[in-house]
């Protein structure tokens, strides 16, 4: 901008200095600005105290839920069906080396099919050369496991007594008083010859909860 006269050169240099002025008032404010913000941050870290960066986990993978054995399941009812069939309300509890045991309510062909391994045996145990005491209490913790996995055919080995004095086995009597004593147990009988024979029983269980 060109000055023609005095007057212009004194209006140049108000509005110069006008603009310097509020140049100067604008950097004021900037830096008040500026300055209060750090006095904010410093409070907050003061209040808040040191911070550590937390570290990024990666999710875990998502499990897929185990199949429910459906046909297993149908295959077990069945079994049970076919055990229930043929009841008999007059019958009492047999037991004795040929006819094995049966509740009241299992018809005696469900025997004939234990001893002929007609159902896929689930579960085995041998109690073979143990004391009395760790005997039964080694059978109703595999019959409360057979239980709860929901197993139905076991087979149970007391063995034959060869080593025993007299050659008569010393659990053989006690498993079957055990077996006919549990509330889960629906009928047992003696294993045919390929399952143990003399040494063995083969036991149907139920579906009630082990006591």
């Amino acid at each position: 901008m060109k000055a023609r006269s005095l007057a212009d050169l004194g209006a140049l240099r108000d509005s110069l200095v006008q603009q310097r002025a509020q140049a100067e008032a604008a950097a004021r404010l900037e830096r008040e600005r500026r300055a209060a913000e750090e006095r904010e941050r410093r409070v907050f870290a003061d209040a808040v105290g040191p911070v550590t960066k937390v570290q990024a986990h990666p999710r875990p993978p998502r499990v897929p839920p185990q199949p429910v054995p459906h046909q297993r399941q149908r295959d077990e009812r069945a079994v049970l069906a076919e055990a229930m069939q043929g009841v008999d309300p007059a019958t009492l509890l047999r037991t004795d080396d040929a006819l094995g045991f049966r509740r009241p309510e299992v018809g005696e062909e469900v025997l004939v099919r234990l001893r002929s391994g007609h159902w896929a045996i689930q579960g085995e145990i041998d109690l073979h050369g143990l004391r009395r005491d760790e005997a039964r209490e080694q059978l109703a913790a595999f019959l409360r496991l057979a239980q709860r996995r929901g197993q139905r055919c076991l087979r149970v080995v007391h063995g034959k007594g060869n080593g025993s004095p007299g050659r008569e086995p010393v659990l053989k009597g006690k498993v079957h008083r055990w077996l006919s004593q549990h509330a889960g147990v629906l009928a047992f009988a003696q294993a045919g010859a390929n399952d143990g024979g003399a040494g063995a029983l083969i036991v149907l269980l139920g579906d009630a909860a082990a006591p």
